[in-house]
């Protein structure tokens, strides 16, 4: 096991990663989608200012939301894309305003594959096969069609390509989100993957995929510079990716070298992500102990971390090496300060109700609350938890409505 994966870690204690990157501490922001991006796939400045405050706040790794590897697979209004150096000069005065000295900014890197809303990307959307949603969300997500080999080549470049541009802009990491049912975790379920070639199959050859797409990236970006995985701890469906195939895939890509696996669980079919499991503390902390157990390498957790208590246990006790906080850091971006200066710092997340039955039943409120509580915070603002929840959720559909339509209109 790696020297630098120990029991009885305190938040303040820096972490050596096995590229040799130093995090300043055992705080990390957990990846959500900013959608601000522009028409065209650009960050916008406001990226620039939000990663500002957070890190000014103290969080030591600040992890991107989604920036997609492809314009033509958009998995929501206003994504920032990556896919060639049309945007570098933007990605460069994020990566710069992001990440003051001493602090990590990791880009997200990501393909929806199927988890696409219908109608954002004109070609439609691929995937492992064509498997559709089951009920409750086949209105939303569309029949994808299976990907060929030559497609599933140059997705792998495409990765490959992101990570190469996000080490120029001057991002200090990237992470492959592999959790939540994106591409790479549909090629990880044997729910979403029937493919009988050399990608499906067995657990070997659903892996096969993300370790191609890990080894690419790893190949472009050399062996000091951080890789990430994010991965589901289960789907949290029947014949779906279970805990017993993530402990196998944790395990290769810890004997890969991957420098941090963070944690989580679930897909919009099973929110599990944003819900729990009705635990105390940590969502996915007991997986992550035994994860931590075969990885060889620093795990990450996050989900459900909302008081400095249940922090420092998941640390002291060897759940887990680094804490991601995601809901908490919006609320407060100061939260990790707090942390860090020994405080009993608590954050209660409240679920984000209208009293409409069958919208609170959905996430969707809950994503468009976070989206426009983002854009407060970027623009120097606070979240207004008082306010009713479908005046923030209006704001968000109507602003990113005009950008799809924009969006569909150049691609």
């Amino acid at each position: 096991m790696a020297p630098s994966v120990r029991s009885g870690a305190r938040v303040t204690d820096p972490l050596t990663l096995p590229c040799g990157v130093t995090l300043p501490n055992r705080l990390l922001k957990g990846a959500m989608s900013e959608a601000l991006g522009t028409a065209g796939g650009a960050p916008r400045p406001e990226l620039g200012a939000l990663y500002a405050r957070w890190a000014a706040g103290g969080t030591g790794t600040l992890v991107t939301g989604n920036v997609m590897v492809d314009r033509r697979a958009l998995g929501e209004p206003g994504n920032v894309v990556l896919e060639d150096e049309r945007h570098l000069a933007e990605l460069h005065s994020w990566a710069v305003r992001g990440a003051p000295v001493g602090t990590q900014l990791w880009t997200q890197l990501n393909h929806p594959g199927k988890q696409a809303p219908r109608g954002l990307n004109p070609g439609g959307t691929v995937a492992p096969s064509a498997v559709p949603f089951g009920p409750g969300l086949e209105r939303a997500f569309a029949t994808p069609r299976a990907l060929s080999e030559r497609e599933i080549g140059d997705l792998i470049d495409r990765f490959a390509r992101a990570a190469r541009l996000s080490q120029r802009a001057g991002f200090t990491g990237v992470q492959l989100h592999a959790a939540h049912g994106y591409l790479l975790s549909q090629f990880l379920s044997p729910r979403h993957n029937v493919r009988t070639d050399r990608w499906g199959g067995d657990l070997k050859g659903r892996m096969r995929f993300l370790l191609a797409v890990y080894d690419a990236v790893r190949a472009e970006v050399g062996p000091r510079f951080p890789v990430s995985v994010k991965l589901n701890s289960s789907d949290f469906v029947r014949g779906g990716f279970s805990e017993q195939d993530s402990l196998t895939v944790i395990r290769t890509l810890g004997e890969r070298g991957a420098d941090l696996i963070e944690i989580s669980g679930g897909t919009y079919e099973k929110p599990m992500m944003a819900t729990g499991q009705g635990e105390r503390g940590g969502f996915f902390a007991g997986f992550s102990r035994r994860a931590r157990e075969v990885a060889g390498v620093p795990i990450a957790v996050t989900g459900g971390f909302r008081d400095a208590a249940s922090v420092r246990e998941a640390l002291a006790s060897g759940a887990a090496d680094v804490i991601g906080l995601a809901r908490p850091l919006v609320l407060d971006p100061d939260f990790s300060a707090r942390l860090l200066r020994g405080e009993e710092a608590s954050r209660r997340v409240e679920p984000i109700r209208s009293g409409i039955a069958s919208l609170d039943r959905s996430s969707l409120l809950e994503v468009a609350w976070y989206a426009d509580a983002l854009r407060r915070l970027a623009r120097g603002g606070t979240p207004q938890r008082n306010e009713a929840p479908l005046l923030a959720a209006l704001r968000v559909v109507g602003e990113l409505g005009v950008r799809a339509a924009v969006m569909r209109r150049r691609a």
